[in-house]
């Protein structure tokens, strides 16, 4: 049996196992279409993840709907469960478009300016310019995709803390382990705008980035582990589900700039099958 100390460290572990995958972004001599089936790849893991937390979700507001219409609970309950889970899906959709708006518009402006100083200067320095552009809008994706996994980790981390807190020490350990394994591909997520830049990019970004998608999940562990709440399960799941979608609606247009659709699919084919044989192997161990 694991102790309260020995919790927070393994959930600290399945966050941060997300590192594993940061590497990729270095290597430099990358063609368009390795990158694209690289950034097809991830979008397949986080398409899998999308259906798997909404599923959770959703599984969660349907039974307490179900019980509910029977008599055995509270209609307020289950209004209150299926508001958390529109209303989160809502947020996390709507409110990473708003940071996007709000935060990340600068360099979307400046880059018809931009280039149109390129092309009066020369032939030579457009072409640094666009390279400059390139490089900024593949930083921008792969922040805001650690922002959208990280909003998904924080809700694994709240299912494992609360998993402990309601005495389920095995389905705790067996969730760390699972997430764990997950994260270390979500990794590839991350580092997949940032592969074939002409400069790669600093420890420090990365490092930044591999907080900001797997920290969350150490955060998640210690407050889910302080109270059972269905209602909040929910709600953090939805909002991890929203954010998955739009991130990956964000990669798949950076996807199809890069190389062939019928790539793309592939991509997306073998990266589904990485999130099911993964969670396949952590069910067979036992979940």
């Amino acid at each position: 049996m694991i102790d309260y100390f020995q919790l927070l460290l393994l959930g600290a572990f399945a966050g941060l196992t997300i590192f594993l995958g940061l590497p990729l972004a270095v290597f430099q001599s990358v063609s368009s279409r390795v990158k694209g089936f690289l950034n097809a790849l991830a979008i397949g893991i986080l398409i899998f993840l999308t259906v798997d937390v909404l599923g959770h979700a959703w599984e969660s507001a349907v039974d307490a709907a179900s019980s509910a219409f029977v008599g055995k609970s509270p209609v307020g309950a289950a209004v209150l469960d299926l508001l958390a889970m529109f209303g989160g899906m809502a947020i996390g959709l709507l409110g990473l478009t708003w940071y996007e708006t709000r935060y990340m518009k600068e360099s979307a402006i400046q880059s018809p300016i931009s280039q149109a100083n390129a092309t009066e200067s020369g032939t030579g320095f457009r072409k640094q310019e666009l390279q400059l552009l390139q490089q900024m809008n593949s930083y921008r994706l792969s922040m805001m995709i650690a922002i959208g996994i990280g909003a998904h980790n924080f809700s694994e981390g709240l299912a494992i803390g609360q998993s402990y807190a309601s005495g389920a020490i095995g389905l705790a350990t067996i969730l760390i382990i699972g997430f764990a394994a997950h994260n270390a591909t979500e990794g590839f997520g991350i580092a997949g705008p940032l592969t074939g830049l002409s400069k790669r990019p600093s420890l420090r970004f990365l490092a930044v980035t591999g907080l900001i998608g797997g920290g969350p999940t150490f955060l998640g562990t210690m407050l889910g582990s302080l109270w059972s709440s269905t209602l909040v399960c929910i709600f953090f799941l939805a909002i991890a589900g929203g954010a998955l979608i739009y991130v990956s609606m964000l990669m798949y247009n950076s996807g199809r700039r890069q190389t062939t659709n019928a790539v793309l699919m592939v991509g997306f084919l073998v990266g589904l099958f990485a999130g099911f044989i993964t969670d396949l192997i952590v069910t067979l161990g036992g979940a």
